[in-house]
């Protein structure tokens, strides 16, 4: 409970006086002397002649408490988040079935590495703490690119599309099209009305096929002020790869060449505002993605403000009801007479 105007509650020192004075009625009979009346028993009404002074007191009580505005405060608080949109651009080609994100498990591949570390990413987990107010979209590439899922807060829905993915293996659709991706990516996200757009873009080879050069999709992110993000996925050198013995017909492990153009994505990520990433197993891969998480805070705005429950009406059909009471009172039952 508080008071708009406080400093109306002095009033209140007034409020004996105003009943000593009430009860200083000017016609009352006098009598030189009270001697004969002393040892007379009072009836009930004359033992309340006081009732309308201190109805009339009390009534002006309740006038200066509701003029000094009594009132309840109920704090509330309105939050708005302005959410990122974030089109994440992940690499399914041929090359992704390497097994060495996971130490000590070589029955993992590296795009089961990032569709786990993805899913922390968005749900929250190692990866960061969950991007609930971000509009989120995937797109996959190989040898062309894909857009599997558009900017959507559904993402239950992304992470069981993310899930579905697979790695390419007709020979016909394999290949690392990282311009293309990254410049289908810039199409769908530019479209968005959010103020912050942002691509996380992950791949594990070189830009070896496609129509838009990684240069080239540069340019239009950076015309379009999106940030990108890159990661190099995998160790840069010999990984081992699942290959079919001929004799046999069962898969074995045998070490490959690869390589990761970590220069081409340093200064394409550069080009757009963002930074460039290595990750060399799945521990490094979810440190990568908690960071970005950081980097790219949504952004909440908080307000806090009042709401007052005004409580003189109550006081003011109080004090009307003891000045009648006391009015009523004063002229029949409780009148005094001359």
């Amino acid at each position: 409970m508080e008071f708009r105007d406080p400093l109306f509650m002095i009033l209140l020192v007034l409020i004996p006086w105003l009943f000593l004075r009430g009860l200083r009625s000017p016609n009352l009979i006098r009598y030189s002397s009270l001697d004969l009346l002393r040892g007379t028993p009072r009836s009930l009404r004359a033992r309340l002649t006081f009732l309308p002074s201190l109805l009339n007191a009390m009534a002006m009580a309740c006038m200066v408490v509701a003029v000094a505005g009594p009132r309840t405060p109920n704090a509330e608080t309105k939050i708005s988040r302005e959410g990122i949109a974030i089109m994440a651009v992940v690499d399914r080609s041929g090359s992704m079935h390497a097994r060495d994100l996971v130490k000590n498990d070589l029955s993992v591949d590296r795009l089961a590495v990032v569709k786990d570390v993805f899913r922390q990413f968005v749900l929250g987990g190692q990866a960061g703490t969950g991007r609930p107010d971000d509009m989120i979209g995937l797109i996959a590439f190989a040898g062309y690119a894909d857009s599997l899922c558009p900017l959507t807060l559904d993402h239950g829905n992304l992470i069981t599309i993310a899930d579905d993915l697979q790695i390419a293996r007709q020979r016909d659709e394999d290949g690392t099209a990282i311009g293309d991706g990254l410049a289908l990516a810039v199409e769908r996200i530019r479209q968005s009305t959010a103020k912050s757009k942002v691509i996380v873009l992950l791949t594990d080879g070189v830009n070896n096929t496609g129509v838009v050069t990684p240069e080239q999709a540069a340019d239009l992110a950076a015309a379009e002020q999106i940030r990108v993000y890159c990661i190099g996925a995998g160790t840069n050198g010999l990984a081992p790869y699942p290959v079919i013995d001929p004799f046999s017909g069962r898969e074995r492990l045998e070490p490959i060449r690869v390589e990761i153009d970590d220069e081409s994505l340093r200064k394409l990520a550069e080009k757009t505002g963002g930074r460039f990433f290595r990750a060399t197993d799945k521990e490094g891969l979810a440190r990568v993605y908690a960071e970005i998480d950081q980097l790219e805070k949504t952004k909440v705005t908080e307000q806090r403000f009042l709401q007052y429950t005004e409580h003189y009406a109550g006081l003011l059909m109080a004090a009307l009801g003891m000045l009648v009471a006391a009015i009523v009172g004063g002229g029949t039952w409780l009148r005094a007479l001359p």
